[in-house]
């Protein structure tokens, strides 16, 4: 049947011409083209923000490589090698320019490839981030089921003491807590996991304790409000009286219903708290001394290496705007009546 569809493909352009028709006028495609078209500018303001912030820094980048004891003619040379020497916008238009040929400069501190060193450094920081992002998540939706299952329960009530302990305690403190119980006290965990090794269980135990420490604060998050919105549907909504008028078993009315319609809600704080847990990530790395592009991050901040930072930071840039994306792709999955760029009638 496949074979003959082909055949039948093949045979008639105009089959192919209206099936192309289909996919250009999808309205996710059309959603995927209006939201590739807004990020350009804001991609472009997001790199011209990070130059002109990185400019206004005191310190001159050749001084901070070359060290205080660096004579003028040695700091005049290093300028002149790294292009410091030229005009503010001449500097930022040769580096869009590399930027538009895929190359993202030289840094200042290690003369190697930008577009290298993010190769570099950001696996482990994707690692740590999804490690992280998985596990509270996962954690959240199940907490946040069994605490709305019977609100003001004992469930409900350790839930609540839990998420509150994690929306009050900062990332950095709960890392260096881990790090004393887990690691110092208990020796469960590596202190500095300046490696993943080679092995996943090695690359589990190296990113446990930091994953821990950018996750517990975001399962908090995803708990309460969660655990509201699945309440509030199980109180309010007619479809919810309706499932259960039919018959339907409470903790499928609970699980399926209920929970799938505030998952809505979930997706969007999610795809709200990309920045916060990138931000996360950039400095509970160098607490653990992670090699990720987080710690690098911060490196490249202290010594002024505005090739590096501008880098990196439009690789965060574009992973929020792909997260973004992608959660406005899962409304859709999530409830088929969401047709983007079709008014209703």
């Amino acid at each position: 049947m496949a074979l003959a569809q082909q055949v039948q493909l093949q045979r008639d352009p105009g089959a192919r011409s209206d099936i192309a028709r289909r996919v250009a006028g999808s309205p996710a495609l059309q959603l995927v083209g209006r939201r590739l078209l807004t990020a350009i500018p804001v991609l472009l303001g997001v790199t011209f923000l990070t130059f002109v912030v990185m400019n206004l820094i005191p310190g001159n980048p050749a001084q901070l490589i070359l060290g205080i004891n660096a004579t003028p003619g040695a700091i005049a040379k290093l300028d002149a090698t790294l292009g410091l020497n030229h005009p503010f916008w001449d500097r930022y238009w040769l580096w869009l320019d590399g930027l538009l040929h895929g190359n993202l400069g030289i840094s200042y501190s290690n003369q190697q490839s930008v577009n290298s060193d993010i190769a570099q450094f950001l696996p482990t920081t994707c690692w740590l981030l999804l490690y992280a992002l998985v596990v509270s998540l996962f954690l959240g939706v199940v907490v946040a089921v069994l605490a709305a299952r019977r609100p003001n329960g004992i469930v409900d009530r350790i839930s609540l003491a839990i998420s509150m302990l994690g929306l009050s305690v900062a990332p950095y403190a709960l890392a260096l807590v881990l790090i004393y119980v887990f690691s110092v006290r208990l020796g469960w965990f590596p202190t500095i996991s300046n490696s993943l090794g080679n092995s996943p269980l090695t690359a589990i135990r190296a990113l446990t304790l930091p994953a821990a420490s950018i996750g517990f604060p975001l399962f908090a998050v995803y708990t309460r409000i969660l655990r509201a919105d699945i309440v509030e549907q199980m109180q309010r909504e007619d479809y919810i009286v309706t499932a259960k008028a039919k018959g339907v078993p409470p903790w499928r009315v609970l699980v399926v219903h209920a929970t799938r319609n505030s998952l809505f809600t979930l997706i969007t704080l999610v795809a709200l708290n990309l920045g916060t847990l990138i931000g996360a990530a950039a400095i509970i790395e160098p607490i653990f001394s992670l090699p990720g592009i987080g710690a690098e991050l911060i490196n490249a901040i202290n010594i002024n290496d505005l090739p590096l930072v501008e880098g990196i930071v439009l690789v965060f840039a574009l992973v929020t705007v792909a997260g973004n994306l992608l959660a406005d792709l899962m409304y859709t999955v999530l409830d088929p009546r969401i047709r983007y760029g079709r008014a209703a009638s």
